[in-house]
């Protein structure tokens, strides 16, 4: 913008700047008024006047609502869990807890329950536990003959015994143990890794509670039909022909030996936290968290078991676990796993059941109640 001014106005403006410099440089300046003394109330104390209030704005709300289901359980979870395992036989234990969250609660929460195939998870956690410390790695090859077989579900025997023997690399045999929950690949993970002193010697550094790893598959199960282990027995049905023959005041002994102090017992609780601290990443590495993980998301065995429980749209992960029967009674019924909501949200859930002389389809009805409840309860 051009600005123009005449030569007469352009003096003027001038003049005047020169007589507002000069004020100011000399000593004509206002002196401060003299300052007043503030009035003093009756007793002395200087009264301030109160102008009229300042109103400012509420605070602003919360960036996000807070899960009410983080601190506590459902209102009315607990009651329909509680009703469902009080209605019914034998000796249960049921344990839920919010992994993102910070409760859980149980029934018969602390007793020590049979484990079975449940047990073979803690296996496997201390083999990754040993890749993770580079004392093992996926691609190393173990070699499995016939000395090596067990006894019970072991798919791998009919390829030993065609073969000769049978080389598989860590890796498969994980995945052989834990979604076709075979015998004979445990317990050749089991041998690999150190045998029961190592996996024994996780649950303890890893401070995992009550929870027990026992002899393995086969000193376990002759121990509890009251026979002394023979590797004649892993062939075909010589275990349970030896068992059958087997005086009944044996087999009671052994299994009452066997359920009154299991070597393969664990809590509901303590598994219920394992799990717990297994899905939030802190037993294992971050890429072997994520590989037990997905090896236990296509697990095959119980598949009406706590999943069939779970409506569309939830995913679980678990490990199955089932005992000897004797008289119609069966030391062992047992799912346990990690139960994920649409939303993300993730809950552990186990059912333990140690003694019970129900039928197969009233065992699999409860653990379906169970986990339905969850569901049922999530989000409110």
């Amino acid at each position: 913008m051009k600005v123009e001014f005449s030569g007469r106005r352009l003096l003027a403006v001038v003049s005047s700047a020169v007589v507002l410099a000069g004020c100011v440089g000399s000593s004509v300046i206002p002196a401060p008024r003299a300052a007043t003394p503030a009035p003093r109330a009756a007793n002395g104390a200087a009264a301030v006047p109160v102008g009229t209030p300042v109103r400012t704005a509420p605070p602003p709300a919360p960036a996000g609502v807070v899960d009410p289901g983080f601190q506590r359980p459902p209102a009315g979870l607990e009651a329909r869990i509680h009703s469902l395992w009080q209605s019914f036989p034998g000796k249960t234990g049921i344990a839920v807890q919010r992994i993102d969250g910070d409760w859980a609660f149980a029934e018969r929460g602390d007793d020590l329950f049979p484990q079975q195939s449940v047990s073979k998870l803690w296996v496997t956690l201390t083999v990754l536990d040993a890749i993770d410390r580079g004392e093992l790695s996926f691609d190393q090859k173990v070699r499995i003959g016939p000395e090596d077989l067990t006894l019970f579900h072991q798919p791998l025997a009919a390829r030993v015994r065609s073969e000769g023997s049978v080389t598989m690399t860590i890796r498969d045999l994980i995945e052989t143990a834990i979604t076709h929950s075979d015998n004979t690949a445990n317990d050749s993970l089991l041998r690999t890794v150190g045998g029961p002193k190592a996996v024994n010697g996780f649950i303890a550094r890893k401070d995992l509670g009550a929870i027990r790893f026992g002899p393995g598959e086969r000193l376990l199960q002759s121990g509890t039909a009251g026979l002394k282990w023979q590797q004649a027995y892993s062939s075909g049905y010589a275990f349970q022909k030896a068992r059958a023959e087997l005086p009944d005041w044996v087999r009671q002994k052994a299994m009452d030996s066997y359920l009154a102090d299991p070597p393969d017992g664990a809590s509901p609780s303590a598994i219920a936290r394992a799990l717990t601290r297994l899905a939030r990443g802190e037993l294992l590495s971050p890429e072997s968290t994520k590989y037990v993980l997905g090896v236990m998301s296509r697990t095959r065995s119980g598949p009406k078991r706590l999943k069939a429980g779970l409506p569309a749209g939830w995913e679980f992960m678990h490990k199955t676990g089932t005992g000897q029967d004797y008289k119609g009674m069966t030391a062992g019924y047992n799912d346990i796993g990690i139960a994920t909501a649409p939303d993300g949200t993730r809950y552990a859930i186990v059912v333990l059941l140690g003694t019970t002389t129900s039928s197969v389809p009233a065992r699999m009805a409860l653990m379906q109640a169970v986990s339905g409840a969850v569901a049922d309860y999530h989000g409110r």
